[in-house]
């Protein structure tokens, strides 16, 4: 196994807020990864800070009659505190609000301005006059011009899902103060991105940095086409950097929250000792972001084209996730469904929001639901019963004796467990946490399975089984012992109190090749409690608010400011949907395309001799081997279309 050095960042909480259950999914998501890579033996170094630039936070200490530097202070401090409680653990935690990155912002912007990337130009928008400031699309507020629906914020419409422009709404209001808003004009400074597409066209669509959903989405909507100018600038007032050679224009929060990055790197390296250049300007060190897919357009055009033009190392790797739902539906402040990090750690174990996460994270671009009964079940059924109950089985027993000297034959069940940690290992690494649950959980099923067979309560009541009893207890426990390594990257606490009762702390993945033995045990004291349903009720009660209404929140932390200019996929109406003719089809054969990175071609059996041709773009999930005689889903009325590679 080779070495790797390894930077790691999560999207930067916006410092308008405290942290909620919808932002945890991202934290614990690269939390677990990281913890991971080191258990592998690699140098992992994980750097997050809180976004504090914007009109939001410059509102916000306005409504609450203090300054700006001393909200974010105390945000920043609420927002650490809610981490750690999570057992998410940075190896620095800074604020885009520093000399450090002030400083950085100012390298890559001369950089932008000598490379001619900087045009200026006028732009009009909508002006507060009672607030006195110009307003982001999601400050205003007004009627869909596409559907009619009310209430609708300047960017896009929750109802049809139509984008638009803030002008464009009718009867707009601005959400801060109510008043009916003006059009002023500003000038405005622009990255011309344009002069970057064929490097963002190759980039995003060569080799492995993205998922490849978000490549063909970037594809389609706007790789397909000239790329926008970006507006990099906001006019005064505004709380952020203003910029050195534009006196009287800042820096707008999406240029300089990124660069919060390399900042808590530069930071960390000054702390530490290290070289700042050896982490971002070094071929040989991986950079990987966790985001929330509502950020996808900042992190993989604009992000990566500011740093090809400043000569830092471009992203390894930018893993994207969905959002964050409850029972299916939006978090609801009304319904109690809306919980702060705060409000969930007066009732219940944050592990076991931890587990549940993990239990339901993929690699894929998926939303992920928190289902309250499933929390409960899952975490009772599969953590509590199967896994902690398994120490409490055989550990006790052990008290006296000790493990045995020599590790009994087992019938090859710890190597087996030895060998599937290898396809763990891999699962994990590919953020696929769900598949890795799985199959631990089948290991905890085959361990499980071995104590009923063996029955150590049974061998305790004769003297003369003693041998027999510590040395089926032994293969327990070193059983035990592997699905708490397996579970140490999600569940790291319980890593810890295992460490603690076998006298050797878990610190490598390696450690789960080896039994442990003739060791002496500490007495035996419970992990884990389960969940009590009593509480999670008692939690959402806590988190109702009369009168809020159903809110969508991102699984990562917003800014405040408008964060992507379409969504990720397109909204159809009922009559395009009736027109889909979906069938169950057979895969018949299936076969890689040699020339394709991630094409498989499937012939599928729609019924009787009607056969058809298809290619997925799924190789990289599925080997074609295993993919003949399963039943999928096809839209069977789609048109064909000639590829490169075949007729689709």
């Amino acid at each position: 196994m080779s070495f790797r050095r390894i930077l790691v960042t999560s999207a930067l909480p916006y410092a308008n807020g405290p942290i909620h259950l919808g932002h945890l999914v991202e934290y614990i998501q690269t939390d677990i990864w990281v913890r991971f890579q080191r258990l592998m033996g690699h140098r992992c170094v994980y750097v997050c800070a809180d976004d504090t630039h914007g009109t939001a936070i410059m509102m916000r200490a306005r409504q609450e009659n203090t300054d700006e530097v001393s909200l974010i202070n105390a945000t920043q401090l609420q927002h650490m505190d809610d981490f750690s409680a999570f057992d998410v653990q940075f190896d620095h935690y800074g604020s885009t609000n520093s000399p450090a990155n002030r400083e950085l912002c100012g390298e890559i912007w001369r950089a932008l301005r000598s490379s001619g990337m900087i045009r200026e130009k006028e732009v009009t928008q909508l002006y507060d006059p009672q607030e006195k400031v110009f307003l982001a699309d999601r400050f205003v507020k007004g009627t869909c011009p596409s559907c009619r629906a009310p209430d609708q914020y300047g960017d896009n419409c929750d109802k049809c899902g139509a984008t638009y422009s803030p002008t464009d709404l009718i009867d707009p209001i601005s959400a801060l103060s109510g008043a009916r808003p003006e059009l002023r004009s500003a000038s405005h400074l622009f990255v011309e991105l344009e002069k970057l597409h064929a490097f963002l066209d190759q980039w995003t669509q060569e080799g492995d940095h993205l998922q490849a959903e978000v490549a063909n989405y970037l594809k389609g909507h706007f790789l397909g086409q000239p790329l926008r100018d970006w507006d990099v600038s906001r006019p005064s007032p505004y709380f952020g950097f203003e910029i050195p050679d534009s006196p009287g224009n800042y820096w707008y929060v999406w240029f300089d929250a990124p660069i919060g990055y390399m900042a808590a790197t530069k930071e960390w390296c000054e702390r530490e000792k290290e070289d700042f250049d050896q982490w971002w300007k070094n071929p040989d060190t991986e950079i990987h972001h966790f985001i929330g897919k509502d950020i996808t357009y900042f992190h993989t055009l604009f992000w990566p084209g500011m740093l090809k033009v400043a000569g830092f190392q471009l992203p390894t790797k930018i893993h994207i996730h969905g959002f964050l739902t409850v029972g299916g539906e939006k978090m609801s402040k009304s319904k109690g469904t809306f919980v702060r990090a705060a409000t969930y750690l007066e009732h219940l174990d944050p592990a076991y929001l931890r587990y549940y996460y993990a239990s339901k994270l993929g690699p894929r671009l998926e939303d992920l639901d928190l289902g309250l009964d499933e929390f409960v079940n899952r975490v009772n059924a599969e953590l509590q019963n199967k896994v902690i109950n398994l120490a409490s089985r055989s550990a006790r027993f052990l008290e006296a004796s000790g493990l045995s000297v020599r590790y009994p034959e087992d019938g090859g069940r710890f190597e087996k467990g030895a060998q599937v940690g290898l396809e763990i290992a891999a699962c994990y690494e590919q953020c696929d946490y769900g598949r890795a649950i799985r199959l631990i959980m089948e290991l905890a099923d085959e361990a499980n399975a071995f104590v009923d067979l063996r029955a150590p309560w049974k061998l305790k009541k004769d003297p003369q089984q003693a041998q027999e009893l510590q040395d089926v207890c032994t293969i327990a426990v070193n059983l035990f012992r592997q699905l708490a390594i397996y579970l140490a990257p999600v569940v790291p606490r319980l890593a810890q109190q295992v460490g603690e009762l076998l006298n050797d702390p878990i610190w490598s993945w390696e450690q789960a090749r080896q039994p442990l033995t003739g060791k002496a045990l500490r007495t035996f004291q419970h992990l884990m409690k389960p969940v009590d349903p009593t509480k999670v009720q008692a939690m959402i009660e806590s988190s109702k608010e009369s009168n809020a209404a159903s809110v969508p929140v991102p699984a990562i932390a917003d800014s405040g400011q408008p964060l992507i200019d379409e969504p990720l996929c397109e909204m159809i109406s009922i009559d395009d949907f009736t027109k889909v003719d979906l069938r169950v089809a057979r895969v018949l054969a299936a076969e890689e395309v040699p020339e394709a990175r991630k094409l498989i071609k499937l012939t599928l059996g729609l019924g009787g001799d009607v056969t058809r041709t298809v290619f997925a773009g799924i190789k990289q999930a599925y080997e074609p081997s295993r993919l003949t005689g399963r039943l999928v889903i096809v839209v069977a009325n789609l048109a064909p279309r000639q590829m490169k590679f075949g007729l689709r």
